[in-house]
């Protein structure tokens, strides 16, 4: 595929970024806004989903989505920061340049990416920092996400540590930024750029340009994308066309301002006493999903219900999935799939049961990893201001007919 005129066939969608600002009251977290309609309008490659703007795109995945191991390309959650997107890709004049502290610059086309480096694949989770972020009370600012701004994909593509051995490091080399073709609308605005410690580079970390065994989709960072498996999606760039070696670590906003939380125990804060010292997110934690049923669903007493979902963490790997009809008060194991897509995947489970009582019944599940950490209740996650890592037991309400 030489070119992609991709905005040109795109419908205009309704809508604007809902972002919040954050107000001084008393801070709490409650379960995330689960109930937003899908829109009736489909993006190029992508079937309907929660539609939060068009520029730039902000695309969310239905709850029901997420009830097997992999996510399919046209139902992925869709993240960009910035409205200006090139709307057509020429792979005759698309190059990864790799510069600073390098041997020697180097371009790397598409196709030198797929025909002279070691093809390798990788089933990971790709999730916004913010996912869940209507949580957070009073409001966090950033997009006001629902449980959808995540997926898991099986990428493929060359090693990142591959790549740069192919322009050379020199011994001074201890930081990679990277970025990609999305633009600001102002020139004052900062880049998008992402830094990586040398010493934090692993064999798992991949420049895909497939996902799921088809070329990646435009609004998913078509042609190539970096993957880092385990850590929240601000730093898998997306149409990546640069990479950049220094010796010391840039000034960049979102590095220093961005996509950061608290640097203490609780990663938390109160709205009129912020932190002072803050870390940037980086590995994902532990966290699980019901996809099946959702909210609503009307289901038989007596009848078997099978209860499905994922679950996943940073890349230390699900120890078990737990089921309650009682509000928590007990704990049933889930049963949980083989885990061959590997530990940076999602894991799906299922748990079947018989409603005994009509009316409502509230169905929860949380997730352990191997590490030993568990979901918390919605209610004992404490507040941060960019509404980061909520990972609060989840909670769906069915009615019992």
């Amino acid at each position: 595929m030489e070119r992609r005129d991709f905005f040109k066939k795109a419908l205009t969608v309704a809508g604007s970024a809902a972002v919040g600002s954050t107000t001084v009251g008393a801070a709490q977290t409650v379960h995330p806004v689960d109930n937003r309609k899908v829109s009736d309008i489909a993006f190029p490659q992508k079937r309907p989903l929660i539609t939060y703007s068009d520029r730039p795109p902000l695309l969310e995945t239905p709850r029901e989505v997420f009830t097997s191991a992999l996510t399919p390309n046209d139902l992925f959650f869709v993240r960009w920061h910035m409205p200006v997107i090139p709307t057509y890709i020429n792979l005759n004049t698309f190059f990864i340049h790799i510069n600073g502290e390098v041997e020697k610059e180097i371009k790397v086309s598409l196709k030198t990416l797929k025909t002279e480096f070691e093809a390798v694949e990788l089933t990971a989770v790709l999730q916004c920092g913010g996912n869940n972020r209507t949580a957070f009370q009073p409001t966090a600012g950033g997009i006001q996400w629902g449980v959808g701004a995540m997926g898991c994909a099986k990428w493929k593509g060359a090693r990142l540590k591959d790549v740069l051995q192919k322009a050379g490091l020199k011994k001074e080399a201890a930081w990679i930024g990277f970025n990609g073709e999305e633009k600001a609308v102002y020139a004052e605005t900062a880049n998008f750029v992402r830094e990586l410690k040398l010493e934090e580079m692993h064999d798992d970390i991949i420049i895909a340009y497939e996902m799921n065994g088809e070329d990646l989709p435009y609004l998913n960072g078509y042609p190539i994308r970096l993957i880092l498996p385990g850590f929240y999606s601000d730093s898998w760039i997306k149409m990546l066309c640069n990479i950049t070696v220094t010796k010391e670590r840039q000034k960049l906003h979102f590095m220093d301002h961005a996509y950061r939380i608290p640097d203490n125990d609780c990663e938390c804060e109160t709205p009129d006493s912020l932190a002072q010292k803050t870390k940037p997110i980086e590995e994902m934690n532990v966290n699980s999903l019901i996809g099946y049923p959702i909210t609503s669903t009307k289901v038989k007493k007596d009848a078997d219900l099978v209860v499905r979902g994922v679950a996943f963490d940073g890349g230390h790997g699900i120890a078990k999935v737990e089921i309650s009809t009682d509000d928590g008060a007990s704990w049933t194991k889930a049963v949980l799939d083989d885990g061959k897509e590997g530990k940076y995947a999602y894991r799906a489970f299922t748990y079947s049961f018989k409603p005994q009582s009509y009316g409502q019944q509230n169905i929860l599940c949380r997730a352990s990893n191997k590490k030993g950490e568990v979901q918390p209740f919605a209610k004992d996650i404490q507040w941060n201001r960019g509404g980061y890592k909520y990972n609060g037991i989840d909670e769906v309400k069915v009615e019992v007919v």
